[in-house]
């Protein structure tokens, strides 16, 4: 059975949603990150890097989120939420979730870890100030460009859709207000009410 080692608020609410709209066996383990818990040796043994989604399979342990949520759709095929069929579709949703992963947690990470590019406080506070215009300016292009609606793929519901409600979540606490990216909002709204994901949402 797969295990998810996930903490409320992170990334990891991505590859749980994907999990339950697999329908997959799995148990999730919560990782205890307000006591440090991503730093004690016993997690570290199982992810190294310290951080979360890392999912236990029977063939060892994957991390970060695009590999986790596309190997979830590959182990439950039947469940299409992932375009395999076609190279160009699946080369344009890997790009999608590539840049979530690459750019826009990357913008939000300097609200809440900055101290991973800096020491000064004034440079921590800086990047505090910053995020609200590199979120805001991520998620215009999202709106634009990127969601084509209306799901993130069109008419198919993907692993994608999980990713993209994730890190709306995170939009609204970096203080970027909903009316300015109303499709966007509108998925979120739309995700937020399929069984799976509200099942989820309440460990999160």
């Amino acid at each position: 059975m797969l295990k998810l080692h996930y903490a409320p608020g992170s990334c990891a609410l991505a590859s749980h949603i994907a999990l339950e709209e697999a329908g997959a066996e799995y148990s999730a383990d919560l990782v205890d990150f307000a006591n440090n818990a991503q730093q004690s040796p016993e997690y570290l043994a199982i992810n190294p890097k310290g951080r979360v989604p890392a999912l236990v399979t029977d063939k060892g342990v994957l991390t970060e989120t695009p590999a986790v949520l596309v190997y979830i759709a590959q182990m439950f095929p039947g469940k299409n939420l992932a375009p395999f069929d076609d190279p160009w579709t699946f080369a344009r949703f890997q790009s999608f979730n590539s840049y979530i992963c690459s750019t826009v947690h990357v913008n939000f990470a300097h609200l809440t870890r900055g101290y991973r590019w800096a020491d000064e406080q004034s440079s921590l506070d800086d990047m505090t100030r910053k995020t609200p215009q590199t979120m805001a300016a991520a998620f215009d292009l999202i709106e634009k460009d990127l969601l084509a609606g209306p799901w993130v793929m069109g008419d198919q519901y993907t692993v994608a859709d999980g990713y993209l409600l994730t890190v709306t979540r995170w939009l609204y606490r970096a203080g970027v207000e909903p009316e300015r990216h109303p499709r966007v909002a509108e998925h979120f709204k739309r995700t937020s009410e399929r069984p799976a994901v509200a099942k989820v949402l309440e460990s999160h």
